[in-house]
């Protein structure tokens, strides 16, 4: 581990106030907060602003949560960030996929040709950092303007913290 969740008696009133962007005050402490929130409040700022973008993708993003969730599942898995993957399983459950679904995106396999759509797109993201037409074309069949996005800022979201997670050594809890 590279970085350690900031120790207790380091919280002050920045830390607290980073969080509160994503978490409710009965959260913002840490022993509820977790490891990942609890690493990044060494920055605070950096913290604040990121999770101001991060909450846009969870709560107000014009993806339905299935469609969100396929998208983070698809980039962690790629970029191997099983603290991501941990905490999104059940988010991704809540949102409408089944157990199959999340292990088969792993695999990049799909039950429908919009999830296949998705999920293609992700992968371009990633190799790539960009969507091809004709993938571009095909999300539009289903995803309106600020959907299709919201789908890329969401992918870069993921991709962006797992990379975080990854190279700060953060532990599942």
């Amino acid at each position: 581990m590279r970085l350690t969740p900031l120790p207790a008696e380091e919280w002050d009133d920045p830390v607290r106030g980073a969080l509160s962007v994503m978490l409710t005050a009965d959260r913002i402490n840490p022993a509820s907060a977790g490891n990942m929130l609890g690493t990044m409040v060494r920055n605070p700022a950096l913290t604040r602003a990121y999770l101001e973008f991060n909450a846009h993708v969870l709560r107000t993003s014009a993806l339905s949560d299935r469609i969100r969730e396929i998208a983070v599942l698809r980039i962690v898995h790629l970029r191997r960030c099983s603290y991501l993957w941990d905490h999104h399983v059940p988010i991704a459950e809540r949102g409408g996929l089944s157990r199959r679904e999340i292990g088969d995106l792993a695999r990049g396999v799909t039950s429908n040709a919009s999830d296949d759509c998705v999920v293609a797109a992700v992968d371009e993201l990633h190799a790539d950092a960009e969507v091809t037409d004709e993938t571009w074309e095909r999300l539009a069949d289903f995803l309106d303007e600020r959907q299709r996005m919201d789908l890329v800022f969401t992918v870069g979201c993921y991709d962006l913290l797992a990379m975080a997670v990854k190279t700060f050594g953060i532990e599942n809890e």
